[in-house]
């Protein structure tokens, strides 16, 4: 006796309303290979049409990723607020949702590509770079005909009849902790070519930011809800033009649109490895337990080239000031004192003094770039024992929590129109501050540098500290019982010279 087993697919569970999200009825059974096939083919359809429509999110390997900031980003908000006969008005806003990195002088670059032939009639809080070639126009000439534009910052005093809210800072931008009312900039602009409704409007593509140099990567334009915006009295809202309907499509409720939007979210995200390919400060260390200063390690930052002459200044020159008048201040390319080291910033971290329940130390940062002057710089360090901190002098300090209840990294900045300026280097080219913890006598000690830094960053970039093998040692009890026993028995040789010279 035999027995035939015929095999069939189990009909998926159906989904409610699959008109809705523009998905054929399931066919009939999987035994019919065409509407199986047709099935397959609207599926492959919606996920090239959600790619098209740049909903798909940024490939991970085009982020970069902070332990310490696991959220931090810039992101950049397009609102349309109105229709012109040929295009529309937009307000760029740019946000820095970064904890401790931000952007100072020269400022922020903002630049893009069209995706049609799109042109800047007009722009207010921002200005483009370039002009371009506007032959084409034979009446009014445009602001910009750039197909590939650069945004930059107004300057401050600026006219109030080209400003608009929260522009006209040079394009330095605070970061999120340090001053949260000043961590964004905007500008507006009216784009003509560009279509005059929300289904012929193209977003630009390919935004890159100089934040002020190079270091930011911006992934795809997503579509979001449309922002609010207060009115000076906080009393009514007005918002972006939007006709955006959210359903959600089966595919792990991944957000599907059956109408435009005209509002957009870019983000780009941070790396020290594209940003430079050196660090920009290093960390020294000593104590008062210890006569050894643990200097940086040697070309932290680079080395010094001997036969090259420029590749850095010496103190102690007399045609010193001659080289730095002819400088150029808040120049992106360093000019640093020349040292073993070669780091544009040093932050040394010394172990002042030990109590009882309390232990101090101090922090001192010097400025060795002779082209900047760091403003609102910010510093943060990682240790253990940041949970106690008691009491800080002269600096602002915040807790970052990364880890969740674990209490150990800390960002320090100066106060206001006090220290918040880190002036270029010379005699007034450093900041300090003490820090006062007190022990946790469960984990506190001074063996095996448990005392120093895990890690400095200074100004969001990772600082280069030294092995802990080249830590200050504390010394044993061996040696202070070696050390004493030799200046007891030189003690009473001399008492013995002494007597036989001069006797009673």
């Amino acid at each position: 006796m035999s027995t035939t087993i015929h095999l069939r697919h189990a009909r998926p569970t159906p989904i409610r309303n699959r008109m809705a999200f523009g998905l054929p009825e399931w066919p009939s059974g999987y035994q019919n290979q065409n509407g199986l096939r047709a099935f397959r083919n609207r599926i492959a359809f919606v996920l090239c049409t959600l790619w098209n429509m740049e909903l798909d999110p940024v490939p991970l390997d085009l982020y970069a990723y902070d332990a310490l900031d696991p959220n931090g980003n810039i992101t950049v908000k397009w609102d349309v607020m109105s229709w012109t006969p040929d295009g529309y008005v937009a307000v760029v806003t740019i946000f820095n949702f970064q904890k401790y990195r931000h952007i100072e002088l020269p400022g922020w670059k903002l630049g893009w590509t069209w995706a049609k032939k799109e042109v800047i009639w007009s722009m207010m809080g921002g200005q483009a770079t370039e002009q371009g070639d506007c032959s084409r126009f034979k009446g009014t000439i445009p602001h910009s005909c750039k197909k590939s534009p650069t945004i930059v910052d107004l300057l401050p005093g600026t006219p109030y009849n080209q400003q608009i809210a929260n522009c006209c800072k040079a394009g330095v931008i605070s970061s999120w902790v340090q001053d949260p009312s000043n961590a964004a900039s905007s500008f507006q602009l009216s784009v003509g070519q560009a279509g005059t409704s929300n289904k012929t409007v193209r977003l630009p593509k390919n935004f890159t930011l100089q934040a002020p140099g190079p270091g930011y990567t911006c992934g795809r334009a997503k579509l979001v809800r449309p922002s609010k915006f207060p009115t000076p009295d906080k009393r009514r809202f007005t918002q972006a033009l939007s006709d955006l309907v959210f359903a959600f499509a089966f595919l792990k409720k991944l957000p599907f649109v059956n109408s435009y939007t005209v509002t957009w979210n870019v983000t780009c995200t941070y790396s020290q490895v594209l940003a430079q390919k050196i660090p920009t400060c290093c960390v020294s260390l000593s104590s008062f337990y210890n006569d050894t200063i643990v200097e940086c390690p040697t070309c932290s930052c680079g080395c010094r080239n001997l036969t090259q002459q420029g590749n850095c200044v010496d103190s102690e020159s007399p045609h010193i000031a001659s080289v730095l008048s002819s400088s150029d201040k808040n120049n992106l390319t360093p000019l640093v004192q020349c040292t073993n080291h070669m780091c544009p910033v040093r932050v040394h971290w010394h172990i002042k003094l030990n109590y009882k329940e309390y232990w101090r130390v101090k922090i001192a940062i010097t400025n060795f770039n002779y082209n900047m002057n760091y403003t609102h710089w910010n510093l943060v360090v990682q240790h253990p024992n940041f949970d106690n901190l008691t009491q800080l002098f002269s600096f602002n300090y915040e807790p970052i929590t990364p880890y969740g209840t674990i209490n150990d990294t800390a960002m320090l900045w100066g106060v206001k129109f006090y220290n918040d300026l880190l002036m270029q280097a010379g005699p007034s080219g450093n900041v300090q501050s003490e820090l006062l913890f007190k022990k946790d006598k469960t984990s506190f000690t001074f063996d095996k540098g448990w005392a120093f830094p895990r890690r400095i960053y200074f100004n969001g970039d990772n600082c280069v500290i030294p092995p802990p093998d080249a830590y200050p040692f504390l010394p044993n009890d061996g040696n202070r019982i070696a050390i004493s026993t030799i200046h007891l028995i030189t003690t009473i040789t001399v008492t013995l010279v002494l007597l036989l010279i001069h006797p009673w």
